[in-house]
């Protein structure tokens, strides 16, 4: 018997060591499964709020890899926090009326998204969340050219130009891109318009994802012409002044974008 064993035992008043109960090496055998468990759960917890900055972080090296190895790693790192910065507005806009959302996901070449863990009360709100993304991804283009003047380096130049592109490429009204989830507070049928001109684009040079969005598209287009339910109807229900307020700043922000894609825009002849 080692000396802890002996510290350990129990004696009674005539000085007989006391012998365990069935209960008493029960709990002796279970005490290091408990404090194990203990741990574990605690693991857990932190692994629950560690899963969402696992994700977001995991899929934004991901893309910021396959980036690099068309652009270069230094305008990879840029443009991947662009779309952060975009998927963030969309993030602040929803958190802003109380609605549950995902960790932002990057998908290479595909930008980013957000899920909706709950859909949005009406058209007005869906509008405002759609609108936070290209708002807050306008301010981070507006930085980098900010940049660009402090430093005179073009690579801010170009991310500058690239962030004005990416917001008002998702302006334009059409299926789940920013600006058809903003057509529902003006006007579903402006989806059409959206349709139209991404086909022009398609036309003007194929892109399987610009095909991809055309397919994404055609549930909601394919529902301005059918017959719409009381509370599809009431969905659609804001005020004038909601109405004017989104409008103002939709196409505000899209004239601002192109002017921005005009302002940045570097010839070929100054890269080289």
């Amino acid at each position: 018997m080692d000396e802890k064993e002996y510290s350990d035992r129990k004696y009674d008043a005539t000085g007989q060591p006391v012998q365990p109960t069935l209960w008493g090496k029960v709990k002796k055998v279970l005490a290091p499964v408990g404090i194990a468990f203990a741990v574990f759960f605690k693991f857990l917890v932190k692994l629950k709020f560690l899963l969402p900055v696992l994700k977001t972080g995991g899929t934004m090296i991901l893309s910021i890899g396959f980036y690099a190895m068309a652009w270069g790693w230094k305008f990879a790192v840029g443009f991947v926090l662009l779309i952060f910065i975009h998927e963030c507005g969309h993030l602040v806009a929803a958190k802003r009326f109380g609605l549950k959302v995902g960790a932002p996901v990057f998908i290479p070449f595909m930008g980013a998204f957000i899920a909706l863990k709950e859909a949005p009360h009406n058209a007005w709100v869906e509008a405002e969340v759609g609108i936070g993304g290209p708002l807050l991804g306008t301010f981070g283009a507006i930085i980098c050219e900010v940049i660009y003047y402090a430093t005179g380096n073009l690579l801010f130049r170009a991310l500058a130009y690239s962030g004005c592109m990416l917001n008002l490429f998702n302006l334009i009204p059409i299926g789940f891109l920013d600006g058809g989830r903003v057509a529902t507070a003006l006007s579903p049928w402006l989806w059409v318009a959206g349709f139209i001109i991404m086909v022009g684009v398609t036309i003007y040079q194929f892109n399987l994802i610009v095909v991809f969005i055309l397919i994404m598209s055609l549930p909601r287009l394919f529902s301005l012409f059918r017959a719409k339910s009381e509370a599809e109807l009431r969905y659609f229900e804001i005020t004038p002044a909601q109405r004017w307020s989104v409008a103002v700043t939709y196409f505000g922000l899209i004239a601002l974008l192109v002017y921005g894609m005009n302002l940045t825009y570097i010839p070929r002849e100054t890269v080289q």
